[in-house]
């Protein structure tokens, strides 16, 4: 049999190389950079040639550590899972999933009871961003992408669509529920949430105005702005629930507020949204692993 390195040589290759940071990979192995770098070198050392690019920085990897990389976390992966498997009561194991703060919040999280006492003893390590993390890489195993179309970097299996709508807080109509005229909604305090300048199609009160009036809905004089706009769309949806203004908002991440009386619909003018997509890569080791969590995630969209 080849001589292998050692497992700690590995260990500190695989964390530095997804993390792409000595410093971050010493954190994640509670050892000192310095041990992270000493490792690495003697595991270059045992190669034969630099796995990492470290000036100029930020580090990267070069064409050889990029090659070993998906072999040595697609070991480890193997290894978790098959010791997981071992492990009365823990069928799944460790997976890591990025999805956007938002869904992250409102959806995802409040279901996570359901999670544990499906598969107890499993782990979920959830990284709520709205950065683009990299499947390919192992930088995570499971993505819920938001997006218009089904996604093309893995297996993509739409969850949920949305779709926009014009709510308020109970708390600040008077007379309870009721529809408002389009020329009152744009006069009254809204809260946007900022969209990227490259979505053209992005469910904006622009938009939702330029909808209104092709529904024959007459719109005269000059239409204030938002009074509030959020970055983070779970920060809008809270200031909208807080009654500090009217929203647009994707009927998914506020169907709790709908349920319960505390958001209400008020214009019959809705705006097309997005798919949620449950995305992995194919030839990922441990498939049945996200299968499973895929089958349950399945289940409560559809519940």
């Amino acid at each position: 049999m080849h001589r292998l390195p050692p497992l700690r040589e590995l260990q500190a290759f695989e964390s530095a190389a997804r993390l792409l940071s000595f410093r971050k990979a010493a954190e994640e192995l509670s050892v000192t950079p310095t041990a992270v770098s000493h490792q690495i070198r003697l595991l270059e050392r045992y190669c034969g040639q630099p796995l990492f690019q470290r000036q100029p920085r930020p580090l990267q990897l070069t064409t050889a550590g990029a090659q070993l990389l998906p072999v040595v976390r697609d070991a480890f992966l193997s290894i978790s899972d098959e010791l997981a498997r071992l492990t009365p009561g823990s069928p799944i194991g460790h997976l890591r999933v990025t999805t956007t703060s938002a869904f992250a919040a409102r959806w995802l999280l409040p279901r996570l009871e359901s999670w544990r006492a499906e598969a107890p003893g499993s782990t979920l390590d959830l990284v709520g961003t709205d950065t683009v993390l990299n499947l390919r890489t192992g930088e995570v195993d499971v993505a819920i992408r938001y997006a218009r179309r089904s996604p093309t970097d893995g297996v993509a299996v739409e969850l949920l669509r949305d779709t926009f709508h014009v709510v308020a807080a109970a708390s600040i109509l008077q007379g309870g529920v009721r529809m408002i005229e389009p020329q009152a909604i744009l006069n009254l305090p809204r809260v946007e949430v900022g969209w990227p300048l490259t979505d053209v199609g992005a469910p904006t009160w622009r938009h939702w105005e330029t909808a209104a009036r092709a529904a024959g809905h007459r719109i005269s004089g000059t239409v204030r702005p938002p009074q509030l706009k959020f970055h983070e769309e779970h920060h809008g949806i809270e200031a909208i629930v807080a009654g500090q203004g009217l929203g647009l908002c994707s009927d998914v991440l506020v169907a709790r507020e709908l349920r319960d009386g505390r958001l209400l619909r008020v214009s019959d003018i809705v705006l097309p949204g997005y798919g949620f997509y449950f995305v992995y890569r194919a030839e990922h080791p441990r498939r049945g692993a996200l299968e499973a969590l895929l089958r349950w995630m399945q289940r409560q969209a559809s519940a």
